[in-house]
């Protein structure tokens, strides 16, 4: 178990941050961004909802051409910069490099913004425009919807300062938090000897062998949030302050509602899916109790949430993940199993832990090259293992994207249907690992790391919504102390995970390290989780019934969530996401997974 998890390569996009091929790209997008205003004003701006359908067809075709060259090569600048950031915080030139380009491309986003205000005003014109055939009416459903959106907007004055502000105001809040969080170490004596890791590495430690370990880790980990938690606060109120005060000005009803139209799903769909998973708390319950008990504890403690059970967990090295996960993809499809063994080969994965790198785990495309790049903080267990799977199902559905020449208008996915992919990978990897084990205390094992998920999933998600909820609604009337977040985070905890953990032992802090919390376009990042796992759990059950003949629906679905709101996706496989019954039979689907592990 020695060996080093690997870093990833991105030196096919780039050589390096002094590349100047880099440079070169840098300042193409900033002069089309010019060429883009000028376009704007002197061929869009003239055209009205009374312009012949030909005119306004032939201008929509000319701005997709030039958007999606723009895009192209911006959105892959932007990963190469956030391949060197998510995983080195102290990296100045990176960190100068994004904030310039952030800086010099901020008149494109204005003029992009534009254009989404002109696509409003002429509205009642585009479905004739969009009827004919071309670029535009392949593009149909994002320019609608941008023209749909577009009541949301501020004045054209007011949403070019808002976007200038964004960067000393939302984005420079989000960025201080990445760099306090991700530079902070901590002191552990692990094995008789003193050890200072950074956070990850020690939130890891939450899934340690030995309780002892995850005790004090849990100790030390609400001493150190403890230690920066004023900072934290601070960029929580400017993060959560700022939105309020756009969505006021914008029109919408509350934060969540912005948050909904992201997602491409309206408050029916969200009320059907979050009361059904409340409906689910006593059967999680009666998991955190049963799992108490292994314990001899009457309720969980924080730090025995992710604690292993069963047979002595197995610990995987680097290359013994990989064909775990190969082996088991290849049982869905060949063509999965191919894919990852490419980001394998070609090291798109960055596992190891280090100071300075982000925690958790992300999946980014780097388009201009057709490819992806995953995140994570590989320490040898299944569970990170099963992680791994998760971020290579992302990284699937941008091939399939990729593969049906998607643009990157396309490409837009919404937070509730990127997760469709990564949960159906996970999946396979457990279904298959589970089918294999006959050692009771070895499956026990398993579903420990399966029910673990699942449960921050459905009730963990449901207590970060909760937070979010009223941190957005205090927020109106004052800024909080972190004393108070803290309260209200506990306070969701308790109402969500109730009488299955300890109230003596939670986790105040979790509000200070998840970076989602920090991003001023991507409120309420939460429900959309749930509906992933929800979702994906429902696919499978599906292709449980049609076998081999489902996988060519599959990927045409993975490559088109760009291109369709999430209900009518979901649609063509007979899924009706309004309803509770779809929720409900998922959910049932991870019952009898609790009902196994309290037989066992």
């Amino acid at each position: 178990m020695t060996q080093t998890p690997p870093r990833w390569d991105l030196t096919n996009v780039y050589t390096g941050l002094s590349d100047p091929k880099l440079q070169a790209d840098m300042q193409w997008v900033i002069d089309q961004g010019s060429a883009l205003e000028a376009f704007y004003k002197s061929d869009l701006l003239p055209l009205t909802a009374e312009t012949d359908p030909q005119l306004l067809n032939t201008r929509l075709n000319d701005l997709l051409e030039r958007l999606q060259a723009s895009y192209l090569k911006a959105h892959t600048i932007g990963a190469y910069l956030n391949s060197f950031i998510s995983t080195d915080s102290y990296n100045k030139e990176a960190l100068r490099l994004h904030s310039q380009f952030n800086i010099q491309t901020m008149p494109a986003q204005n003029t992009a913004m534009k254009i989404n205000a002109w696509l409003g005003k002429i509205k009642a014109a585009l479905p004739y425009a969009l009827a004919l055939p071309g670029p535009a009416h392949e593009h149909a459903f994002s320019l609608t919807e941008a023209a749909e959106q577009a009541q949301y907007l501020m004045s054209e004055a007011e949403e070019i300062l808002a976007n200038e502000l964004s960067l000393s105001g939302g984005h420079a809040w989000d960025q201080l938090q990445g760099t306090v969080t991700s530079q902070k170490t901590a002191g552990i004596e692990l094995e008789g000897e003193l050890k200072q890791l950074p956070m990850p590495a020690l939130i890891n430690l939450h899934g340690h062998a030995d309780e002892a370990v995850r005790k004090l880790a849990y100790e030390t980990e609400l001493r150190e949030w403890q230690t920066i938690e004023e900072p934290l606060a601070a960029c929580m109120n400017g993060i959560k302050g700022t939105v309020n005060t756009l969505n006021k000005h914008r029109g919408r009803q509350d934060a969540l509602h912005s948050a909904l139209d992201m997602a491409r799903i309206d408050r029916k769909t969200l009320d059907a899916m979050m009361g059904v998973m409340t409906d689910s708390f006593p059967m999680f319950r009666r998991y955190f109790r049963a799992k108490a008990a292994r314990f001899g504890q009457e309720q969980l403690p924080w730090w025995n949430l992710f604690a292993p059970v069963g047979k002595s967990e197995r610990r995987y090295s680097y290359d013994e993940a990989k064909t775990l996960i190969l082996e088991n993809f290849a049982s869905f499809t060949p063509e999965l199993a191919a894919f990852a063994k490419g980001a394998f080969d070609h090291n798109w994965i960055d596992a190891e832990q280090r100071p300075g790198k982000r925690g958790g785990a992300f999946c980014m495309s780097v388009p201009a090259v057709k490819e992806s790049r995953i995140l994570c903080n590989f320490d040898s267990s299944l569970d990170q293992t099963m992680t791994m799977a998760h971020e290579l199902g992302h990284g699937f559905h941008n091939y399939c994207m990729f593969q049906a020449n998607r643009t990157e208008m396309q490409r837009r996915t919404p937070m509730t249907m990127a997760e469709t992919a990564s949960i159906m990978c996970e999946t396979i990897v457990f279904n298959a690992i589970i089918s294999q084990v006959r050692d009771p205390q070895e499956e026990l094992a398993i579903l420990e790391t399966s029910l673990i998920g699942d449960s921050q999933v459905i009730v963990d998600i449901s207590s970060r919504f909760l937070f979010e909820k009223e941190v957005f609604e205090r927020r109106e009337k004052s800024e909080l102390s972190a004393e108070e977040l803290s309260e209200i985070m506990e306070r969701a905890q308790k109402a969500t995970y109730g009488d299955g953990l300890n109230e003596r032992y939670l986790h105040k802090y979790m509000w200070t390290w998840k970076p989602h919390y920090y991003d001023m376009v991507l409120s309420f990042y939460n429900f959309p989780y749930a509906f992933g796992l929800l979702f994906g759990t429902g696919l499978y059950a599906i292709y449980q019934q049609r076998g081999a003949d489902f996988i060519p629906d599959y990927k045409a679905l993975l490559a088109s969530t760009g291109m369709g709101n999430a209900a009518d996706l979901a649609a063509s496989f007979g899924i009706d996401i309004r309803a509770r019954k779809f929720w409900q039979d998922s959910l049932a689907v991870i019952e009898k997974k609790v009902d196994r592990y309290c037989e066992l």
